[in-house]
C-alpha cells in the first residue's frame, strides 16, 4: 500500500523590542523602531536564503521536490517506516518493465559494498530509462520507507541516473546465517547459498512448485525448497525478475529431489527469508 505522508510547517515568530528615550520626541522613535525592524527583517531574509541555497547545494540530486539530503545505508536502516528518504546506491537486478494506467514503471534491486542493500518497489520509469538502468547503474533515488511482510523497501520514489560510476557486487557467502536472527541484515543484497540439499516441495514429491502451491503453470514463479543441517528452507525463481526463458528457471525445473547445489540471489523477505533466486548449480 503506498502511504501519504503530509508536511507540517512550523512557524516562529521573531519579537523586536525597541528601547523609548524620554528625551526624544515619539515621532523619532518611532522611525528607529521602523529602521531597526526592516533590518532585521532584511537580515533575516538573507539569512533564509542563503540556508535555502546550501540546502539545494548539499542536495543536488536533480530530482523534483526532494526535502531529504542522501542517506548513507545505516541512516536508511534507521529511518522510520514511512518517512522521507533519499539513497544513492548501483542497481544489480529489475524486475520486467509494466505499464499502469499510461505510466510505465519496474522494481530494481540495488547495492552499496559493503554497505547494504535495497529494493524499489514499482519505481515509475519510462521504457527509454528502463533500457538504460542495467547492473552496475548508479542511480539516485528519492521516496518513502516502507515494509510489506517484513520486506523493507523504498516507494513512491523518483529517481535519476548517475552517470560514470558503476559497480557489480559480488556474491556473498551467508549460508552460515540461515536461521539466524543477522541474515536479516542482509536483506536485498546479492548472496549465495552453499550445498543446499533439494527436498521435496510437493505431496506428490515435486522438487519444484509452480506458484506455491503448484496452483500455476508454465511461466509462473517457481517454489522450491533446500535444506542445510537438517532445517528446511523455501527459495523462489520469481518470473518477474527471473523469467521461463532464463537459464536458472530451466535449472530449477530440471531439478531432482536430493541434488546438493550451489545457489546465487537476491535475499528478499516475506514473513521470513525468501531468496529470489538468480543463478543454480550442481555443488
Amino acid at each position: 500500500m503506498k502511504r501519504k505522508l503530509f508536511a507540517i510547517a512550523a512557524v516562529c515568530a521573531i519579537m523586536a523590542t525597541a528601547g523609548c528615550n524620554n528625551n526624544k520626541p515619539a515621532e523619532t522613535t518611532a522611525a528607529a523602531t521602523t529602521t531597526t525592524t526592516a533590518a532585521e527583517t532584511t537580515t533575516d531574509a538573507a539569512a533564509e536564503t542563503e540556508a535555502a541555497a546550501e540546502t539545494t547545494d548539499a542536495l543536488d540530486t536533480g530530482i523534483t521536490d526532494v526535502t531529504v539530503p542522501v542517506m548513507s545505508h545505516d541512516d536508511y536502516i534507521n529511518a522510520d517506516i514511512d518517512t522521507e528518504v533519499t539513497v544513492e546506491t548501483y542497481v544489480q537486478g529489475k524486475q520486467s518493465w509494466w505499464e499502469d494506467n499510461g505510466v510505465g514503471q519496474a522494481s530494481f534491486y540495488a547495492q552499496n559494498n559493503p554497505e547494504g542493500g535495497y529494493f524499489f518497489y514499482n519505481m515509475p520509469c519510462s521504457k527509454e530509462e528502463y533500457e538504460k538502468i542495467v547492473p552496475g547503474t548508479k542511480v539516485r533515488v528519492n521516496g518513502f520507507k516502507a515494509e510489506w511482510s517484513g520486506e523493507v523497501e523504498i516507494v513512491d520514489s523518483s529517481f535519476e541516473i548517475i552517470d560514470g560510476d558503476t559497480f557489480i557486487a559480488q556474491a556473498e557467502d551467508i549460508t552460515d546465517l540461515l536461521g539466524k536472527d543477522e541474515l536479516v541484515n542482509h536483506q536485498n543484497e546479492f548472496v549465495s547459498f552453499k550445498g543446499m540439499t533439494v527436498e521435496a516441495s510437493g505431496d506428490n514429491g515435486e522438487a519444484f512448485l509452480y506458484k506455491w502451491d503448484n496452483s500455476g503453470s508454465d511461466g509462473d514463479d517457481l517454489y522450491f525448497k533446500v535444506s542445510k543441517d537438517g532445517t528446511t528452507y523455501t527459495f523462489t525463481v520469481e518470473s518477474y525478475l527471473c523469467g521461463k526463458d532464463t537459464q536458472v528457471y530451466s535449472d530449477v525445473k530440471n531439478l531432482q529431489v536430493g541434488d546438493v547445489i550451489d545457489l546465487e540471489g537476491f535475499l528478499y523477505w516475506y514473513n521470513g527469508a525468501n531468496p529470489h533466486i538468480t543463478s543454480v548449480k550442481k555443488a
